[in-house]
C-alpha cells in the first residue's frame, strides 16, 4: 500500500513541477509583455512629442490591460502550488530545537502528530473550504475584471493544492511511523558517529 502510494505521489509530483514551471514561464511572459507594451507606448508618446512624428499607431497605447490581473493569478497559483511541492519535498522551515532534544521515539510521534495537524487543516481549508469558494464564485457568475475570466476557475489553485498536500502528507505519515523518515538531528547524530569512529 505504501509503495503505491510512493509511486502514485512520484508520479503526481512529476506532473505538479511540469506545471508549476508552465505557470512560471506564463508569469514571466505576462509581466515582460506588460513592462514592454508600457515602455514602448511611454517611448512613443515621448518622441510624438518632441518630433511630432507619429508613425506609431500600430502600438499599444499603454500598457496591456490583461498583464498585471494574469500576472496577479499565476502568482497565486505558484505560491499555492510551490507550497504543495514543499510538502513533497519536505522543505517547509520548522522550529525543531526542542523537538531535536526528545528520544527518537518520542520525536518520532511528534513528527506524526504535526502531519496530524497539517492533514487537518489540508482538507478544513484547501480542500473543503477552497471547493465552497470555487462552487460559490462559479455560482453567483463572479469574473475577473479585466480579463472577464470565471473568478471560480482561477480560485481552483485553493483545492488542487490541497489534494497535493493531503496525498503528500499522508506519504510523510506513513514514512515517519514507519521510520523511513530522516530528520535534520538523525543526519547530524550520523555524522558525529561517524567523525568519532574515524577519530578512533
Amino acid at each position: 500500500m505504501s509503495r503505491a502510494l510512493t509511486l502514485f505521489n512520484k508520479g503526481m509530483a512529476a506532473i505538479l513541477n511540469l506545471l508549476l514551471i508552465l505557470v512560471v514561464a506564463a508569469l514571466v511572459l505576462s509581466i515582460t509583455w506588460g513592462v514592454l507594451t508600457r515602455s514602448i507606448a511611454t517611448a512613443a508618446v515621448w518622441i510624438s512629442q518632441k518630433t511630432g512624428w507619429e508613425p506609431w499607431s500600430w502600438l499599444p497605447e499603454g500598457q496591456a490591460f490583461w498583464t498585471e490581473e494574469l500576472a496577479l493569478f499565476l502568482l497565486v497559483w505558484v505560491t499555492l502550488l510551490g507550497g504543495a511541492v514543499a510538502f513533497q519535498t519536505k522543505g517547509h522551515l520548522g522550529v525543531d530545537y526542542f523537538v531535536g532534544k526528545l528520544h527518537p521515539d518520542v520525536r518520532r510521534w511528534v513528527a506524526v502528530f504535526s502531519h496530524f495537524v497539517v492533514l487537518f487543516f489540508a482538507v478544513a481549508i484547501f480542500v473543503w473550504g477552497g471547493w465552497s469558494v470555487v462552487t460559490h464564485a462559479l455560482a453567483v457568475e463572479q469574473t475577473t475584471p479585466a480579463m472577464g475570466w470565471k473568478a471560480g476557475h482561477v480560485y481552483l489553485a485553493l483545492p488542487i493544492a490541497g489534494f497535493f498536500m493531503v496525498l503528500f502528507t499522508i506519504e510523510n505519515i506513513i514514512e515517519t511511523i514507519r521510520g523511513v523518515e530522516t530528520t535534520s538531528e538523525s543526519v547530524s547524530d550520523l555524522q558525529d558517529t561517524q567523525s568519532e569512529g574515524a577519530s578512533h
